[in-house]
């Protein structure tokens, strides 16, 4: 989109059809880059580098009840279980005598209830995933469900955002007091994160937190919506300017203010290239993901590294008899490096490659990453998200 031009531009269907189609190429770029072993040098846009200023994850929050639960819950005898647990029955119609009549009740678990509202918000009735945790004795919160509770923002006197409730899931057998509520809850308040005027701010992301990296991305967004690549020393006035090496202001031209909501959604598509971000080495681990990202040519000292779930069996042929009869060699370790050389290093892909190929879990291979980078033989940034 070009100023001056905009008004014609989105009317013309063909050429905006492109356009998305060219942005949404960017961004599938960009996933299927992270949700790799590594990344490679792909087109990205503004909005997967950058944030609008006040738009970061919000949290909605509560406690609640389980139940359904197989004996594994907390005991009634406990007042802090109990209490609520009267209320849930005066609620629903069954009031009970005294707490004494609870006093047998394992069936219940009182938990603490968690939604995580992403960078752009929410509207009413709208779902998100929940995450349940047991608060008190509760051995185990599988086969368990959960009452509707409400969920208020994360200071004290916040209203009520959201209503959660539904069937457990237990994601990981090891922690059973630990569970997730798929699509659990459902706003009853908008949550609008952040705010634009004639003015406003963009936030690199950490990784990308570097003044190379903020001035690219700034001069690419003057450079996108002015139209052409010589805007600045043409004398135009700068849509974008770096602030520090986190933050860009944007000034949003007159010719736009009668569109606010189009003009961001052209600063966060423009396009760029990773390659000439000017990003040091670095390695981004992305937790939800479970996904490592490597940008830039990373390099390791010769190392030697060892894990629990790897085991390397070496066959020699014995002295006497034959290959049929090897004598068997097991090591629980093993050496990375180029050549003979002290100085030389290895690539840090060849060692991924390595740990994928042994199947190995991400979560591991952060493990063994976060280990190297204490030790000075990652010669790259680690980025943990």
């Amino acid at each position: 989109m070009r100023i001056g031009g905009r008004g014609r531009a989105r009317g013309a269907g063909g050429e905006r059809g492109s356009r998305a189609a060219r942005v949404a190429a960017c961004v599938v770029a960009w996933w299927i880059g992270l949700l790799g072993s590594a990344a490679r040098a792909d087109d990205t846009t503004v909005g997967a580098v950058a944030r609008l200023e006040g738009q970061g994850e919000f949290l909605a929050q509560g406690i609640g009840l389980v139940v359904g639960l197989n004996r594994t819950g907390d005991s009634g005898k406990d007042l802090l279980v109990a209490r609520p647990l009267l209320a849930m029955h005066h609620n629903l119609g069954n009031p009970l005598g005294s707490v004494e009549e609870l006093k047998n009740t394992r069936a219940v678990a009182l938990v603490m209830v968690q939604c995580r509202v992403p960078e752009a918000g929410g509207r009413v009735d709208d779902r998100f995933d929940v995450t349940v945790s047991a608060l008190h004795g509760a051995k185990s919160l599988e086969g368990g469900m959960l009452m509707v509770s409400p969920l208020t923002g994360p200071y004290q006197g916040a209203p009520i955002f959201a209503m959660a409730e539904g069937p457990l899931v237990i994601e990981d057998a090891g922690t059973p007091t630990r569970g997730r509520v798929r699509g659990g809850a459902r706003l009853v308040r908008d949550v609008r994160r952040g705010t634009v005027g004639e003015s406003f701010n963009l936030i690199l992301r950490p990784a990308f937190a570097y003044h190379a990296v903020a001035t690219e991305v700034a001069s690419k967004i003057t450079q996108n919506i002015y139209g052409r690549t010589d805007a600045t020393s043409a004398g135009l006035r700068p849509v974008a300017t770096v602030l520090d090496e986190r933050t860009i202001r944007i000034d949003v031209p007159a010719a736009e203010r009668g569109n606010v909501a189009a003009f961001v959604g052209d600063v966060m598509s423009t396009g760029l290239t990773v390659s000439l971000l000017g990003l040091p080495p670095t390695v981004i681990y992305n937790a939800k993901a479970g996904a490592i990202l490597v940008a830039g040519d990373v390099e390791i000292s010769p190392v030697a590294i060892t894990q629990k779930d790897l085991s390397i069996t070496t066959a020699t042929p014995p002295r006497v008899g034959t290959p049929t009869n090897p004598v068997i060699e097991t090591r629980r370790w093993a050496g990375l490096a180029p050549g003979a050389k002290p100085g030389d290093r290895a690539k840090l892909q060849d060692l991924l490659d390595a740990l994928n190929q042994l199947k190995i879990p991400v979560a591991d291979q952060i493990g063994i990453l976060n280990m190297l980078e204490k030790t000075g033989k990652l010669h790259a940034r680690l980025v943990v998200e």
